[in-house]
């Protein structure tokens, strides 16, 4: 059943149904999926079981999202029903443009936005340590020169570790005209907007020529696990003496706030991280934050 066979009067788990179809036709993952039609199959616990599509109100689902929330007798974090309330009025505003009802009841449904904690940061002075304690491994008596490219990598970029680890050696271009630079690319068209330039500092360079020569990469510029690059960073952040878990994340925080507080101007620093406006929305309020802890 598509939407075109729906109706006002249709009841709900029959356009639950054709809503999967729907939602893989689009592309959208299996797990995406079986999420949202999680959250949805909920609201047929919730209503009258003859209750149909034409006669759903948003008072109806303000209801079933109090319902979650406090009477229930299931646990429900505020993230589970911000996103329980976004796969609700997605639903009902596919049945809308659809013409399955006239009136989408999900527009006018409050959803109170949930932000996630503030996310730990290096200070200037750690960024210095863990850099310099990457740095000396290619001192030692066997250089290497892998845990100083991978760390100054994410400190410039502030790339997140799938595309890190999605890095080609053809992706990295040492003449480009505006210096040198990583090309951040995507293999599914639905990731595209998320490609970009970003630029890398001329100091980078050197570690990443010797890092070349010591372990020869064919294809993948890091062509290891994501766990052992995790553990490569663990051990930086060891070897510096921080008290902080050094991670992939935590330099891509680290390195947006570093831009922010240098007045770098904002669609910039959305475009260097690859997100959309929608998402910038956060990461903003929380880059906003952590600049005024650290003033």
């Amino acid at each position: 059943m598509s939407e075109a066979h729906l109706s006002p009067q249709t009841p709900l788990k029959p356009a639950i149904n054709a809503w999967e179809i729907y939602l893989y036709d689009q592309g959208r993952s299996p797990n995406t999926v079986k999420a949202f039609l999680s959250d949805v199959h909920l609201l047929t616990e919730y209503l009258p079981p003859d209750r149909t599509l034409g006669v759903i109100s948003t008072e109806d689902l303000n209801g079933f999202l109090h319902w979650l929330e406090h009477d229930r007798g299931i646990p429900c974090s505020p993230k589970s029903l911000a996103r329980r309330a976004t796969a609700v009025k997605s639903f009902f505003r596919w049945l809308q443009k659809g013409g399955a009802i006239v009136v989408d009841p999900g527009e006018k449904v409050v959803q109170r936005s949930v932000l996630s904690p503030l996310p730990e940061v290096l200070s200037d002075a750690e960024m210095e340590l863990t850099l310099l304690s990457a740095d000396r491994y290619r001192r030692k008596a066997r250089p290497d020169a892998q845990p100083y490219t991978l760390l100054a990598l994410l400190l410039q970029t502030g790339i997140k570790k799938s595309e890190c680890l999605g890095i080609h050696i053809n992706h990295i271009d040492l003449d480009a005209s505006e210096g040198p630079l990583v090309f951040i690319r995507y293999s599914s068209p639905e990731n595209r907007y998320k490609e970009r330039k970003l630029l890398l500092s001329e100091d980078w360079v050197p570690a990443y020529e010797e890092y070349l020569a010591q372990y020869n990469p064919v294809d993948r510029l890091f062509a290891w696990s994501p766990r052992r690059l995790e553990y490569l960073l663990e051990d930086i952040g060891k070897d510096a003496g921080l008290n902080k878990h050094l991670s992939f994340d935590m330099c891509r925080w680290s390195c947006a706030l570093v831009d922010y507080v240098n007045n770098v101007e904002h669609e910039t620093i959305r475009q260097k991280l690859g997100i959309s406006k929608i998402q910038w929305r956060e990461i903003h309020l929380k880059l906003r934050q952590l600049a005024d802890m650290i003033k």
